[in-house]
């Protein structure tokens, strides 16, 4: 874990950090209208498909064998590109290797604790839990980069965490067991948006779609793996050998498949451009619009408290936007008044 974190030797941050100025988030560099495009383009793809596996876990309640169809279909879709010459293979060290592979283990497990600590709590609790990655990010890079954010950013996630502790508000039930997983899994999914954002702009700068190349196929091992000590390759063989799944449910397979590995690129496109945190925010607005998109298309029922909810995240979300947006103003003032005594 430490070695998947600690990329500051030769990294920009780093080298930024060695004069007594604060240096400037990759973030910072990107013009809002990219960023915006990027996160609009972030948060469809991610509606479309959390709608889709709802629909297909319903009728294939295999949940490790579709993480390793999506998976294997980011590795199928980065092989295409690399082909068609979209992107290049960079050298790397043992290291650097290594770091990718602790990388796809980070991700499998990441996904395998979600899982776990879901059956030994409820939702609404597993929701709320997961509202902190935000706060788990600002304190990943506190400790491990010495990155600090401006007293409005911390301020504006204050609204943005209760909001949908709000949205999702409902019977909190856990176990010790589950409640220690639970918020074990918020470490490492914010360790792993971040260990993410520092494969693009840090010591690698890996390209979004070499990540996934690299990646997906061990993840999609990793998957695998575990749908067979789970049981979900024999139940699936069962089911395939009695003819239960048909040639309409395998089309609207690979379509999940396809639409995860646009989000993939997407999400690590995004990370890149829009940051760790920023991410992190994302994520707790994506539950309240699902929450508001499950009133119009499934008639789910929510209370005045959880209406309210949606309202006071989305106004928070205003607010990170305004601060994220006056902050890359002030870096990029700074930045031209030091090139400018320079």
């Amino acid at each position: 874990m430490k070695e998947l974190l600690d990329d500051r030797p030769t990294d920009l941050e780093a080298q930024a950090a060695k004069s007594d100025q604060q240096p400037i988030a990759a973030e910072y560099l990107v013009s809002a209208r990219v960023k915006l495009a990027c996160l609009a383009g972030y948060f469809m793809l991610n509606l479309c498909l959390t709608i889709y596996n709802k629909a297909v876990l319903g009728r294939f309640p295999y949940p490790w064998l579709i993480t390793t169809l999506h998976t294997s279909f980011g590795a199928a879709g980065c092989s295409v590109l690399l082909a068609r010459g979209h992107f290049k293979l960079t050298r790397l060290t043992m290291r650097s290797h290594a770091i990718l592979v602790g990388f796809s283990f980070l991700y499998t497990i990441n996904i395998a604790i979600s899982n776990v600590s879901l059956a030994m709590v409820s939702v609404p609790f597993h929701q709320i839990a997961r509202s902190t990655c935000p706060i788990a990010t600002i304190l990943i890079y506190r400790a491990v980069y010495s990155r600090r954010y401006s007293n409005a950013t911390y301020l504006s996630l204050i609204p943005i965490i209760a909001g949908v502790g709000m949205a999702t508000y409902g019977d909190y039930y856990f176990t010790t067991v589950g409640l220690i997983l639970t918020f074990f899994g918020v470490i490492l999914a914010s360790i792993k948006t971040v260990v993410t954002n520092r494969l693009m702009t840090g010591e690698l700068a890996l390209p979004p779609l070499e990540i996934l190349l690299r990646m997906s196929p061990l993840a999609a091992l990793q998957s695998l793996m575990y749908a067979t000590a789970s049981g979900e390759v024999s139940r699936i063989m069962v089911s395939i050998n009695a003819g239960e799944i048909s040639s309409l449910a395998w089309l609207a397979l690979a379509g999940n498949g396809f639409l995860a590995f646009l989000l993939n690129v997407s999400s690590f496109q995004t990370n890149k451009l829009a940051g760790a945190l920023t991410i992190s925010v994302c994520s707790n607005l994506k539950q309240c619009l699902t929450i508001l998109l499950g009133i119009v298309l499934f008639d789910v029922k929510v209370g005045l408290w959880n209406g309210l909810g949606m309202l006071v995240t989305l106004a928070g979300a205003a607010v990170y936007s305004k601060v994220e947006l006056d902050a890359k103003a002030a870096k990029q003032n700074t930045q031209t008044a030091q090139e400018g005594s320079s």
